[in-house]
């Protein structure tokens, strides 16, 4: 099973959960979601109502822990450790799978120090471990580790739950990706008449040379059988001139023999 497949089946299985619970139940499926190793997405879960109604309840740390698996990081936790439930080790592991993400959306090659630094990660190998086993066998990013270079070039990376105010520019996104595929559709499809005007330009021609070829071919014979005629002509005329000079020869040799007169 892919993992959009998986995650598409989890997110399912959260959201009705979540809509037949309340109160502190609620604060426990939220801890389980946060917790599932195979689960990276939250926006759904948050827009269920009874979720959203934790909002100034005495379980609304619950909604704020559920905001920052969403859209938050690491370093985000930190900042703000006291305004969250302690974290368990699966939480903690995710939190940073996450951040992982959130780098990864703005930048394809990772220095190892920043990764260190977000990660909370004291050293290169514990780094890649975690990128290996944590990440790359996850499923939720793919790329290569350049050891002599430092960093992480990443060349998948999941997405993240947008954040409400991100929403603008990413239809904005979409719509200057709409308009650029418009033109290059108009683009090609220019170039496709264009191309067909000059296939039918291209077939009359070869048929105007088809044609002139045929009366060519036609007019062959024609012209073979005037030549011949012309050639027996000029072979009779050369004939009879031959034997006029021949008959001219002898008289003028008769008169040359004629004895004289007495």
């Amino acid at each position: 099973m892919d993992i959009e497949q998986r995650q598409a089946e989890l997110i399912e299985y959260f959201v009705n959960r979540a809509g037949n619970s309340e109160g502190s139940s609620l604060g426990g499926l939220i801890v389980e979601a946060t917790s599932h190793s195979s689960l990276f997405a939250f926006s759904e879960i948050l827009s269920v109502p009874s979720v959203a109604e934790l909002q100034g309840t005495e379980h609304s740390v619950f909604l704020d822990l559920l905001r920052l698996f969403a859209y938050g990081t690491w370093s985000d936790y930190k900042s703000r450790a006291s305004c969250f439930p302690p974290l368990l080790p699966d939480q903690i592991r995710k939190l940073k799978q996450l951040t992982v993400l959130t780098l990864a959306e703005t930048d394809k090659v990772l220095p190892y120090d920043q990764l260190m630094h977000e990660l909370d990660v004291s050293n290169v190998r514990e780094l890649e471990d975690f990128l290996i086993n944590e990440c790359m066998y996850a499923g939720i990013v793919r790329g290569k580790l350049d050891q002599l270079r430092r960093c992480f070039e990443v060349q998948f990376a999941a997405g993240r739950d947008l954040r409400p105010e991100q929403l603008g520019s990413m239809i904005q996104t979409l719509e200057t990706w709409l308009g650029t595929s418009d033109n290059l559709l108009l683009s090609i499809q220019e170039k496709i008449k264009w191309a067909d005007t000059m296939g039918e330009i291209d077939n009359k021609h070869r048929k105007e040379v088809e044609d002139r070829l045929e009366e060519l071919k036609s007019s062959l014979p024609l012209k073979q059988a005037d030549n011949e005629f012309r050639g027996h002509e000029d072979f009779q005329y050369s004939e009879s001139s031959g034997l006029m000079m021949e008959y001219e020869e002898d008289r003028a040799r008769q008169k040359r023999r004629r004895p004289p007169m007495s």
